[in-house]
């Protein structure tokens, strides 16, 4: 397939097969949901390309899993060279999360980030982040630390069920 590839790959379409490769610590999210996706280039020779991710931590654990996930959803697609490079600045923010990741997250029954204006948080309140379960605001945050770093553990005091959020930044 790669030699017959030619130039009739658009990045729409290489778009359309990143969608398949899906966060291993969040496996209900791809990485279009997650945002990290900063680009596709398919300029250099017909059966290479080139994506640039932004990790959503520095030193994101799931990264290298990530981009061997976007190699081989490519190379099965007949690119021959796949180069996959990270770039840090401007640094990932939730803020470029989808919104269907937003609810998949929710359904998946973590917390989705909850963006709260700067002016509207004094130095100690904390974010009031809604059950994914029940929907009800009584949440308390149990641990600032979840099982991976972008995420704090949560309780909500409603419907007594534990849960994850995934931190806003």
């Amino acid at each position: 397939m790669a030699a017959r590839m030619g130039n009739n790959i658009s990045r729409e379409q290489v778009m359309t097969w990143l969608a398949q490769v899906t966060d291993p610590e969040v496996p209900v999210l791809n990485i279009l949901d997650l945002g990290i996706v900063r680009d596709v280039d398919l300029s250099a020779a017909p059966e290479e390309v080139t994506v640039v991710i932004t990790p959503t931590y520095s030193g994101c654990p799931a990264m290298d899993a990530i981009s061997l996930g976007i190699r081989i959803a490519l190379a099965g697609r007949g690119f021959n060279k796949v180069n996959v490079t990270q770039q840090l600045s401007p640094p990932w923010t939730t803020d470029w999360m989808s919104e269907d990741g937003k609810r998949k997250l929710k359904e998946y029954g973590i917390a989705p980030p909850v963006r709260v204006s700067a002016d509207a948080l004094s130095l100690f309140e904390t974010e009031q982040v809604p059950c994914p379960h029940c929907g009800a605001a009584d949440t308390e945050m149990v641990s600032q630390f979840g099982p991976t770093s972008c995420k704090s553990l949560y309780r909500c005091l409603s419907c007594k069920e534990p849960f994850e959020y995934f931190k806003c930044h």
